[in-house]
């Protein structure tokens, strides 16, 4: 697992009018990329193993294809080739080549789903790389929240000013695990049914972005999100 270190750059200089550009692309279970739409096919709370946390399905994105959907199922993250630390030249799965080469939304699904054993606030944020080489995203998902189709404003905070490595490298298969707290405090606040995401605020535009259906509703207050993890369990540890 890498860390990574405090920067400069903080989620506040993100507008609150993001969480209005990140418009509905990928509806409820399976659709999103920067051409989705609410036509793709739902599938309700299906069952994802992550280590020793079971997150339950409720909204995800299938990155599309020369602009249509085409995928709906789960996307399963496979162990990276042993060996491909990058180094190599010509080597194009190791992270070397993800610190250079920014994750592209069409080769993405993102996912959010409701980790068993976590405070039923906790949403977990999953962006799977369905490309055949190696790409980078920014340190964590820039997240809003709607609710019935319209923005409330309101967007998750990240730990402020992050710096390391370039780039969180996800190899082809793998997935970048986040956790998100709509209401760490118990606090009063509008209550979601949707939330919006965008994997790289550093290096995709908003249309970029996907909103998801959640199979729960929550109230929504001083929400936070954590950064990108390699599973479940250390994603919950990184706020």
């Amino acid at each position: 697992m890498r860390t990574y270190r405090l920067r400069t750059t903080a989620l506040a200089t993100v507008t609150a009018g993001l969480a209005l550009a990140l418009t509905a692309c990928g509806g409820s279970d399976s659709a999103g990329g920067p051409t989705a739409n609410s036509a793709a096919a739902k599938s309700a709370d299906k069952q994802v193993s992550t280590g020793t946390v079971t997150p339950s399905g409720e909204g995800a994105s299938a990155a599309p294809s020369a602009g249509k959907v085409t995928g709906t199922g789960t996307a399963t993250a496979t162990p990276a080739k042993a060996g491909s630390s990058g180094k190599n030249k010509g080597d194009t799965t190791g992270d070397s080549y993800a610190y250079t080469h920014p994750c592209s939304a069409r080769n993405l699904t993102v996912k959010v789903t409701s980790p068993a054993g976590a405070p039923a606030t906790v949403r977990i944020i999953t962006v799977t790389n369905n490309g055949s080489t190696s790409c980078g995203l920014d340190y964590f998902p820039t997240v809003g929240f709607s609710a019935k189709g319209s923005a409330l404003g309101i967007q998750a905070t990240a730990p402020g000013g992050l710096g390391g490595a370039p780039a969180y490298p996800v190899r082809p298969g793998a997935t970048a695990y986040a956790a998100v707290n709509l209401n760490p405090s118990g606090g009063n606040g509008p209550v979601a049914d949707e939330v919006n995401v965008l994997a790289d605020k550093e290096h995709m535009p908003n249309a970029d972005g996907v909103s998801l259906k959640l199979a729960k509703p929550g109230t929504v207050a001083n929400p936070k999100v954590g950064l990108y993890r390699t599973n479940t369990r250390d994603a919950l540890s990184a706020f």
